[in-house]
């Protein structure tokens, strides 16, 4: 196996924590704003916080190690994403600040204000959706290079049924994500108000993220061809995907074994964002940046890949010990601590 293939593995379970982290954490929040608006936050909220309080700063340790790892593997990728999501990059880097800082408002603040919760619940959905451009921009045909300058063809972005479905997609995953963790924690705190109300919202969102995943698909076939047929010849990838997600649908309907079905979500997004991932080889943005061409040299490589393998063997373990030490400790997740 090629330096190039082992260090995008790496940085792709990266992103990958990311998706699964982040997602938990912002549609948590959207939760908290909805049950608020519902008059249902005496039910919900409690349990919410008490999972955001130890976590929320940690959050985004996995995306900034992303993308450090790729502009140090890929160096072109600075020039080309760099300036091609320049305005998006800059907006969500601006949401997520705002969240953060809102929050400790929310939280830490001598007074709630609904103000407050309404822009920490809004940025849960906005940060996925302008996150997930980098993804709609990589499948080729909306960055033009004139004249040694790269830029991002906007018209055509917000035209695009690809870049409007993977929007779609990333917002139902994050709550559907979410919601199952909710619904899990929930029942690991005996928590049976919250679970009822957390258990229906999951079971909710998963139509739709299958929906705007098919969705997806379709306007991927239309947008990037050989992308698509690449997925094809990876059906077995997504099917396993599919058989995780009745698993954990089954699960969650009958009202058992919640993390379980939790795992069967992890898995089912594993497999699906590694199929995606290995459809899309060689190419880290169609067609300009090709992994095996742009990839930095190889004492480098290995240098990036040993720290970024240690990085990982440090931050996995951290998180294990945190969820230990709070989410997963029955007394702090009773609220008796």
């Amino acid at each position: 196996m090629s330096y190039e293939i082992i260090g995008i593995s790496v940085l792709w379970l990266f992103l990958y924590g990311y998706l699964i982290v982040a997602s938990i954490d912002f549609g948590a929040g959207f939760f908290a704003y909805f049950a608020k608006v519902t008059k249902r936050d005496h039910i919900i909220n409690k349990i919410i916080s008490r999972y955001l309080s130890p976590v929320w700063e940690v959050t985004n340790v996995f995306l900034v190690f992303f993308f450090v790892g790729i502009v140090g593997f890929f160096p072109s990728s600075a020039y080309y994403y760099g300036s091609a999501l320049l305005v998006p990059a800059s907006f969500a880097i601006i949401l997520i600040a705002i969240r953060g800082s809102f929050y400790a408002f929310e939280n830490y603040g001598s007074k709630q204000s609904n103000v407050y919760m309404f822009l920490y619940g809004a940025t849960g959905l906005f940060i996925p959706a302008s996150l997930s451009v980098a993804l709609t921009i990589s499948e080729g045909g909306f960055i033009t290079e004139h004249n040694g300058q790269v830029s991002l063809k906007y018209l055509e972005l917000f035209t695009s049924p690809l870049a409007w479905s993977i929007v779609g997609l990333a917002i139902v995953s994050v709550l559907f994500i979410s919601a199952s963790f909710i619904t899990y924690y929930a029942s690991k705190a005996n928590d049976k108000p919250a679970l009822h109300l957390v258990r229906k919202w999951a079971l909710f969102w998963a139509t739709p993220t299958i929906i705007m995943a098919l969705t997806t698909m379709i306007a991927l076939s239309q947008r990037n061809q050989q992308n698509f047929e690449n997925m094809i010849d990876l059906w077995w990838v997504f099917g396993l995907s599919m058989a995780f997600f009745l698993i954990a649908i089954s699960l969650l309907y009958i009202g058992k074994y919640y993390g379980v079905a939790f795992i069967a979500v992890m898995m089912q997004f594993f497999l699906a964002f590694f199929g995606y991932g290995m459809a899309k080889f060689p190419y880290l943005l169609f067609p300009q940046i090709n992994i095996e061409e742009s990839a930095t040299n190889p004492s480098m490589a290995i240098a990036l890949i040993a720290a970024f393998i240690g990085g990982l063997l440090l931050l996995v373990p951290s998180l294990i010990l945190l969820m230990r030490l709070f989410l997963f400790d029955a007394n702090y997740a009773k609220g008796k601590k």
